[in-house]
């Protein structure tokens, strides 16, 4: 998918869609749409596909969500709701977006809820409690997604299981700042961390999201395709192995000034444990997808791979294969297969847990 000649949504890009597989069956994107000013919408497009099952191109079908809630909404009037992830919650039945919204403070994780991809309910920000001298509600965040089912949190307790990005200050490698006195002891980049709140038998409600209460540090930069921070990508899939998610990590070009500063954003895979998330089973050294193509490496934001939806191909009786869809620099949407193997290759980093923070 490629911004639409003559659209003045798209004039600065199509990129970074949520996948979820409609009532009906069919596959669904939701691309985030930029229009001029970085303003951008969370459309809605049905993919098509060919005779052998690959997708091959889309059907716009309007918009899903535009800058409206005031959480939405910068102070230069500016807005943004950006970069969606869309889990089917079994408990619930229903469809939960998380997205990024361009707040007057910031960027923040925001939750929107359906029953058929077509009609969302805003459910506001997602709310945080603080966390060992973290104030998370105060701290920008952004490349959340859920698991599908009630996880066990480090206590025990069957909860709501987030994976996000918080930018502490001073961690952002877009904006180099070694000095910052704002910076966290022992958060000197960007990581992923796994929060969870209740799941009530009401399921989520509009007017009081449960709070998300309970904050690890799930895995942070540790190999040097991603040695200036990562962040999360697709929402967690259970396979045998356990839960698949593609992540994405951020290195700096070699052979560049530091005034240049350019950088690389590659997807990597891990496997968390089924019934321990926190417990990571498996994590390559080696990214699976960096970019390679003329439309990965010049665009809005050159050299940029950007994995946010996933979609399963049990529709044609593959369980194990994932089509991939990912941001192009930042400009528009590829497809990439990943195929599970019966068993896990091995050069993987050693198996862990989740990080004291």
């Amino acid at each position: 998918m490629q911004p639409e000649p003559g659209n003045p949504h798209e004039v600065e890009g199509v990129l970074n869609p949520a996948a979820a597989r409609g009532p009906d069956g069919h596959l669904y994107l939701f691309p985030r749409l930029v229009a001029k000013g970085n303003f951008s919408r969370i459309g809605i497009a049905r993919v098509r596909f060919n005779q052998e099952g690959d997708p091959t191109g889309v059907e716009r079908l309007g918009i899903a969500l535009e800058p409206e809630a005031g959480y939405e909404r910068g102070a230069d009037g500016r807005g943004g709701c950006e970069d969606p992830r869309i889990t089917f919650m079994e408990r619930i039945r229903k469809y939960v977006m998380t997205y990024t919204a361009l707040s007057q403070a910031g960027p923040r994780i925001a939750l929107a809820i359906s029953d058929d991809l077509f009609h969302w309910r805003r459910l506001g920000l997602a709310p945080f409690a603080p966390y060992q001298g973290v104030d998370f509600v105060h701290v920008n965040n952004k490349d959340a997604c859920l698991f599908p089912i009630a996880m066990p949190n480090h206590a025990g307790n069957l909860q709501m299981g987030m994976l996000h990005r918080p930018l502490f200050p001073g961690t952002c490698p877009e904006v180099p700042d070694t000095t910052s006195s704002c910076r966290p002891a022992g958060r000197d980049h960007e990581s992923i961390w796994i929060s969870y709140c209740p799941m009530t038998a009401d399921g989520l409600q509009p007017e009081h999201p449960a709070l998300f209460n309970s904050h690890l540090r799930l895995a942070t930069p540790v190999s040097p395709w991603e040695a200036l921070k990562i962040g999360g990508g697709t929402p967690p899939m259970l396979t045998r192995h356990g839960w698949l998610i593609l992540y994405h990590g951020v290195s700096e070009l070699a052979g560049h000034s530091p005034q240049e500063h350019r950088l690389c954003y590659s997807a990597g895979v891990m496997i968390l444990a089924e019934h321990d998330p926190m417990k990571i089973l498996y994590r390559p050294a080696e990214p699976v997808l960096t970019p390679l193509l003329a439309a990965e490496r010049q665009g809005m934001v050159p050299n940029v791979v950007f994995p946010t939806g996933i979609d399963r191909r049990d529709d044609i009786g593959q369980p194990d294969r994932f089509d991939v869809y990912y941001g192009m620099a930042d400009d528009r949407i590829g497809v990439a297969r990943l195929v599970v193997p019966e068993h896990l290759p091995s050069g993987a980093l050693p198996p862990g847990r989740s990080i004291d923070p």
